[in-house]
């Protein structure tokens, strides 16, 4: 498992771990500055050291898995899968199982204490290195009707799951991912244009449908929400759903707008309320609309370049890499943070429909950085190792 005689020290990406730190640290005072206001000055203190608590053990966890071979580690990649699968499994239980103060039971919490851990955000990373395995193992017969239905039979078991507690965010991450990287793993144009020119107007069709009166009635109840929060989406004009579905994405365009160019926190309103304290849960999927009227567009440009080095470097170490199952691993960790990156930050500033994701490295919580943790190890470790393997027949990066 630490085989540190294979692994290239001079290729340990310390640029990686350093923008997970600077990112970390920000966090906590994003969090810390969106409890102030949300909660009061005395409970956010307790909300800084938690953030800089998760942070230390989101290191932890990073280099101790950065020094573990990947390889290794996908051996029991099976293992890890029934177990992930279980613990999203594990939210329907009436013990177990919590919505945390929501209508989604998401969560899992440790009977007698008040520790809550998303389950999903694991399912993830798990289902990328489950994926790159199997994508290796039949990289000669990807494109074989019997490859791409086992293939979705591996993501969809937990993903239908995931979809009935009702996580459609996390679900439309993990389609994201498998879309990247089958294709990424050799999957013919002959096939994914055809897929495509059935998904648009499908995409199309399912958009005119919300819109109509009787899918209130064919649409099941626990879904009915998200379906409004995307018709709310498409009629923002419309005034009746503005202190309704609209609410927090309305408050917090409003909060990152009133940052103007560098922000409150260094000017005369340093001492003022907040336009956040009206963004539910603004301390954790809706972080953004705290950055961006905290330190303004300068602030908000710098955190967006941060993240966006994250998913080039993990990019490059996949285009890098040798070994085709370290290459599918760093490619579906690179897909999974933009996809949530562009997707936070798009429902914080109203271009997309709302829709709850954290955003990776800043967000309150320790599931999502515990999942981040591992995904830059997980980079770490395969950059250390990108010459060796045999990649032939795969050009997607």
């Amino acid at each position: 498992m630490f085989n540190f005689r294979q692994y290239d020290w001079k290729k340990y990406n310390y640029v990686l771990l350093i923008n997970m730190v600077i990112l970390g640290i920000c966090s906590a005072y994003f969090v810390k500055f969106a409890a102030a206001q949300t909660m009061g000055i005395e409970r956010s203190g307790g909300y800084f050291k938690k953030q800089i608590l998760c942070l230390i053990m989101g290191l932890c966890i990073t280099v101790v898995v950065s020094l573990m071979d990947y390889k290794r580690l996908c051996d029991f990649s099976i293992i890890y899968y029934v177990i992930s699968t279980l613990l999203v499994l594990a939210t329907k239980l009436p013990v177990i199982g919590t919505d945390a103060g929501t209508d989604s039971y998401r969560w899992i919490k440790i009977p007698g204490t008040s520790f809550t851990f998303q389950s999903s955000e694991i399912c993830k990373v798990v289902l990328i290195i489950a994926l790159a395995l199997f994508f290796t193992k039949r990289q000669e017969e990807i494109n074989s009707p019997k490859t791409i239905f086992q293939s979705i039979l591996i993501f969809m078991v937990p993903t239908s799951i995931i979809l009935t507690q009702s996580d459609l965010s996390s679900s439309l991450v993990i389609f994201f991912i498998f879309a990247i990287m089958i294709f990424g793993a050799g999957l013919s144009y002959r096939i994914v244009v055809p897929v495509i020119a059935v998904m648009i107007p499908l995409v199309i069709g399912g958009l005119w449908f919300i819109q109509q009166p009787i899918a209130k009635t064919i649409i099941p109840e626990d879904h009915l929400y998200q379906a409004q929060r995307v018709v709310a989406f498409l009629h923002p004009e419309d005034e009746t759903y503005a202190n309704k579905d609209n609410y927090q994405q309305l408050h917090s365009i409003s909060s990152i707008a009133s940052g103007e160019l560098t922000g409150k926190l260094l000017s005369d309103e340093a001492s003022s309320d907040r336009n956040y304290v009206y963004v539910d849960v603004c301390e954790s999927d809706f972080i953004f609309s705290v950055i961006g009227e905290e330190v303004g567009f300068v602030g908000c440009a710098l955190i967006i370049a941060l993240l966006c080095v994250i998913v080039f470097l993990c990019v490059r170490t996949a285009k890098r890499c040798n070994d085709t199952m370290g290459y599918l691993i760093a490619l579906g960790i690179s897909a999974m943070l933009m996809f949530q990156i562009f997707t936070n930050i798009g429902v914080a500033a109203m271009i997309l429909p709302n829709t709850g994701l954290p955003l990776p490295f800043l967000s309150s919580g320790i599931s999502s950085m515990i999942a981040c943790a591992i995904e830059v190890g997980l980079v770490l470790n395969i950059g250390m190792q990108s010459g060796t393997g045999d990649r032939s027949g795969i050009s997607f990066l």
